[in-house]
């Protein structure tokens, strides 16, 4: 086993996935799920969204494939319902309420979005997912899953450091703005659901 090769494989599997998961862009959309929540929450939150990560990415890495073939899934169907998903997040979010600030506190809402939406599919989505199925056809190897591990693991540390990083930004929004940062990210969130359902019937297309 050489360390070269582990840590070679580690940065294909950072490099590959890293704009797939694009944390910098997941920074927006958990911003705005979380915009009513605790601070102690969105920290346990950020926490959680990437451990998630980690563990959807490794599960398909290993068994990713197996899974797709027993329940026949195709990752154009898969993309179609992670944008569904997505899509009931961000109409949600669209549609809010604004509360007074009387009403803060009562109407913190505290809700484990850590999964899904975050982890899956904004994050971890078909793209991140169908990319290491494709690493491990590749791998053969027990140093190659060891090096896609550690870039899996590395791209989570990102993932949760880029996260937490958009915490102290919340902070310093008033209700005012955090309503409008709800709104804003709803649509934003709508947007990326849209492009799921869509490269997903292209997918479809294109496979018959």
């Amino acid at each position: 086993m050489s360390f070269a090769d582990i840590f070679s494989f580690a940065g294909i599997a950072f490099s590959v996935l890293f704009p797939l998961i694009n944390p910098i862009g997941g920074v927006p959309a958990f911003s705005g799920l979380t915009a009513n929540d605790t601070t102690e929450f969105r920290l346990q939150q950020a926490r959680k969204t990437s451990i998630n990560v980690f563990f959807i990415l490794i599960t398909f890495l290993l068994i990713g494939k197996l899974l797709l073939e027993l329940f026949g899934i195709s990752l154009g169907v898969l993309q179609i319902a992670g944008g569904l998903i997505v899509a009931n997040s961000g109409w949600a979010m669209v549609n809010s309420k604004p509360e007074s600030k009387k009403d803060d506190e009562s109407k913190v809402q505290n809700l484990d979005i850590s999964f899904m939406p975050m982890a899956m599919p904004i994050l971890s989505g078909p793209g991140a997912i169908g990319a290491v199925i494709g690493l491990s056809t590749g791998a053969k190897h027990i140093e190659d899953y060891i090096g896609f591990v550690l870039g899996i693991f590395a791209i989570a540390i990102v993932t949760y450091v880029f996260l937490y990083l958009s915490i102290p930004l919340m902070k310093k929004l008033g209700s005012n703005g955090i309503n409008v940062l709800t709104r804003m990210m709803g649509f934003f969130i709508l947007a990326i659901a849209v492009n799921l359902v869509y490269k997903g019937i292209y997918e479809l297309i294109a496979a018959h």
